[in-house]
C-alpha cells in the first residue's frame, strides 16, 4: 500500500474536497439513513470528529517533519470523539462549514510544503493513512470514482504481496471463514463480476432492478466452482479481474455515481468489501 506525497494530496484535493457537496446531494431520507449506518445523528457530527482527527494527525505529523518531539498518546477514542462533537455542537452551520473547508486547505497546503522524503517516515505515513485516506472509506457515505479507483488501484492491488507477508495466514483465513487464500480470491472476483452486471444493468435500463441471490448460497457457490483450480491461476484470475475493474470504473461517466444502485453497489463490492477481508 503505497502512500507517498502525490496520493496524500490526491486524497485532499479528490475525495475530501467533495465529500461534503456529494452527500448534500442524497435526498433527505438517504442521508438519514447513512447516518444512522454512521453511529451519528447529524452529518456535522461525523465531520466535527474527522476535523478533530485531522487536527491531531496534522500536528503530529508537522512535528515529526520539523524534528520536534511529540508524546505518543494512547487515546480513549470514545472521550476523544464526544469532545470533538462537543468542541463544535454550537457554531453556526456557515461557520462550522467554512471551518471544515478552512483546514482541509490548510491540510492541502501543508503537505505541498513537504518534500518526497518526509513522505517515508512511518509515523508520517501512519497518521496519513489513519486520518486522510482509511477515515475515507471508514466514513464513506456517498461513493466518488476517486474513491474506487484509489481502493482498486492501491489497496486490492497490494493485497495478494500483503497476505504472502503475513505471518498470521491459517489465523487470518480462519477468521475470514475460507480454507485457502484461493477461496476468498474467487469470492472477491465472483462479486466483482456481480457488480459490473449491476452498474451495466443500471446504465442501461432505468428501470432494471437487480434480483439479489441468497449471500450463503451465493458465496458457496463461489469457492465451489473454484476448489479444482490451483492458487496460481485463481491469482492470475484476480489480478485480471482486478484490472479489468480498474478499466471498468474509469470509463464510467461521473454522472453513474449519481446513480444510487451504481453507487452503493461499487461502494460494497470495491471499498466496503476491502476493508471486510482486510489483512
Amino acid at each position: 500500500m503505497a502512500i507517498d506525497k502525490k496520493r496524500t494530496i490526491d486524497f485532499l484535493e479528490n475525495e475530501w474536497a467533495t465529500y461534503v457537496a456529494r452527500f448534500e446531494r442524497l435526498p433527505a431520507d438517504e442521508k438519514s439513513r447513512r447516518m444512522d449506518e454512521q453511529g451519528y445523528k447529524r452529518f456535522r457530527d461525523m465531520l466535527a470528529h474527522i476535523l478533530a482527527w485531522w487536527d491531531e494527525g496534522m500536528t503530529i505529523i508537522k512535528a515529526v517533519v520539523e524534528n520536534r518531539e511529540v508524546e505518543r498518546k494512547k487515546y480513549d477514542f470514545d472521550v476523544f470523539n464526544a469532545a470533538a462533537i462537543e468542541k463544535y455542537k454550537d457554531w453556526d452551520e456557515a461557520e462550522f462549514m467554512a471551518h471544515f473547508e478552512k483546514t482541509r486547505q490548510k491540510a492541502l497546503a501543508d503537505f505541498k510544503s513537504m518534500n518526497e522524503a518526509d513522505f517515508e517516515h512511518r509515523r508520517v505515513r501512519g497518521w496519513i493513512h489513519a486520518v486522510f485516506i482509511h477515515h475515507a472509506r471508514e466514513h464513506l457515505v456517498a461513493l466518488s470514482k476517486f474513491l474506487a479507483l484509489d481502493t482498486l488501484e492501491n489497496e486490492w492491488a497490494s493485497y495478494l504481496a500483503e497476505f504472502d507477508a503475513s505471518e498470521n495466514k491459517d489465523e487470518f483465513l480462519q477468521k475470514q471463514g475460507f480454507e485457502r487464500f484461493g477461496g476468498l480470491l474467487a469470492h472477491v472476483i465472483g462479486w466483482w463480476d456481480e457488480g459490473i452486471k449491476i452498474a451495466q444493468g443500471a446504465m442501461n435500463d432505468p428501470a432494471f432492478v437487480y434480483k439479489e441471490p441468497d449471500t450463503d448460497a451465493f458465496n458457496a457457490e463461489l469457492v465451489e466452482a473454484c476448489k479444482d483450480m490451483d492458487e496460481t491461476e485463481l491469482r492470475k484470475r484476480f489480478e485480471k479481474k482486478r484490472i479489468e475493474m480498474v478499466d471498468f470504473v474509469r470509463n464510467l461517466p461521473e454522472s453513474a455515481f449519481d446513480n444510487p444502485t451504481i453507487e452503493r453497489w461499487l461502494a460494497a463490492d470495491v471499498v466496503e468489501h476491502f476493508d471486510e477481508h482486510a489483512l
